[in-house]
């Protein structure tokens, strides 16, 4: 991923006019979307939704802490010699044992995706009170190595130019 910006702008027709501008741009922009009224919602742009950065912030935890469960559940009733689960056998409760670790590493991956808060959610919810406030977002990015054109935006007199986080 290369440069990412979103250029707030209080005048749909500028916003029509830059991203028309930014569409013509060779190479092209890999990512160009318009938000506001009478555009796309902002929930349905997935570089701006914080849920959709949670949700992959748990699945990444979850994929290296649901089997770390599993091994401390499964060594946990090894080394403590317990008999919680004694109905099931000498060999099924060591199994049990583990499968609950592998739940408890599951439940720790919501947990640890939640509590997790980055600079650029703080960005995403100033981006979110200007649309609130009736401006319109542009986002723009950028392939790698290709160079964001800053002229043309600002040539756009936006309000602001937000710059999320790259790469």
């Amino acid at each position: 991923m290369g440069t990412s910006v979103v250029v707030v702008l209080n005048d749909r027709k500028r916003l029509h006019q830059l991203r028309d501008r930014l569409a013509e741009l060779q190479p092209p922009l890999l990512q160009l979307e318009a938000i506001g009224e009478g555009e796309q919602a902002m929930a349905e742009v997935a570089r701006l939704n914080p849920a959709v950065a949670r949700r992959a912030r748990q699945q990444g935890m979850a994929r290296w802490l649901i089997p770390f469960g599993f091994l401390a559940g499964l060594t946990f009733t090894y080394i403590t010699d317990l008999d919680t689960f004694a109905f099931a056998g000498a060999w099924s409760q060591h199994l049990i044992g583990a499968l609950l670790g592998m739940g408890s590493g599951w439940m720790g991956s919501f947990a640890a995706a939640a509590s997790v808060r980055s600079e650029e959610d703080d960005r995403i919810r100033s981006l979110r009170n200007r649309v609130e406030e009736g401006n319109w977002l542009l986002l723009a990015e950028t392939a790698n190595g290709v160079d964001m054109p800053w002229i043309s935006l600002q040539q756009a007199k936006p309000l602001a130019v937000v710059r999320l986080g790259d790469g």
